[in-house]
């Protein structure tokens, strides 16, 4: 696959999503806002691997400098072959609604951020007319529930616009893949989902996810039998759901 751009690269399923990778060989670029989080990684990788790992600083909500930023990484780069957004943020629901910022906070990481940057990589890969931009959303949106609708709901909007981007960028051979997990144990959801069987690990999902870009999948759902789970709930007519509790 060549050279990878790693959108929060610091989160636990981007870790592991870069590790899978870097097991095939791929060059990667690792980013988050603070990159000294990423040198233990960069550097396992490349004495683990045998690949080359360059780290660079990215903030999410500095709108103004995406374009710049991707620019950049474009120019160092000479050619780049993919790009995955898999950074996130997951407030309390309670919380959320009883704040706005905490709510602004997560459409702005969740959904607007994704849309700055990816409209720029979309534009790149669309003239390139190869390579393939993946984005972890969440089974969180394909219902909205009382539980997590505000986080639920930028996910939702995330996986639209993913599904937009696909049918605009096919007929340039681009790959458009929407990641859906369901609960994963990670750094992000710990203390907001509770244990239990349903509960995946992040190497588990990041082995997916690899599959799913090797395989040129549209849509992934992660482990695979929330794909099951989340059907079942969406066929749930609205005049019940609205009485459930969940």
């Amino acid at each position: 696959m060549g050279k990878i751009l790693i959108l929060g690269a610091s989160s636990d399923i981007a870790q592991e999503t870069a590790r899978e990778l870097a097991a095939k060989k791929n060059n990667l670029i690792l980013t988050a806002r603070n990159i000294e989080d990423l040198q233990m990684l960069k550097s396992d990788l490349e004495i683990r691997y045998g690949i080359e790992v360059t780290t660079k600083q990215f903030d999410g909500l500095d709108f103004d400098n995406h374009e710049q930023f991707f620019n950049g990484i474009v120019a160092e780069a000479g050619n780049l072959n993919g790009i995955l957004l898999m950074y996130g943020a997951m407030d309390d629901q309670k919380e959320a609604e009883q704040s706005f910022s905490i709510s602004r906070n997560m459409i702005d990481v969740n959904y607007t951020s994704a849309v700055s940057i990816l409209n720029i990589a979309a534009n790149y890969f669309e003239k390139k007319k190869s390579g393939f931009i993946c984005a972890v959303s969440s089974v969180a949106g394909d219902r909205g529930r009382q539980s997590n609708y505000i986080y639920g709901s930028t996910k939702a909007g995330l996986s639209v616009y993913m599904e937009g981007l696909r049918n605009r960028l096919h007929k340039s051979g681009v790959q458009v893949l929407t990641i859906k997990p369901g609960m994963v144990d990670t750094k992000m959801t710990y203390g907001v989902v509770d244990e239990g069987p349903l509960l995946a690990s992040p190497s588990t999902v990041a082995k997916d996810i690899v599959k799913g870009i090797v395989k040129r999948r549209d849509v992934l759902y992660t482990p695979w039998f929330w794909f099951v789970i989340m059907l079942i709930i969406k066929l749930i007519p609205e005049k019940i759901f609205k009485r459930t509790d969940i």
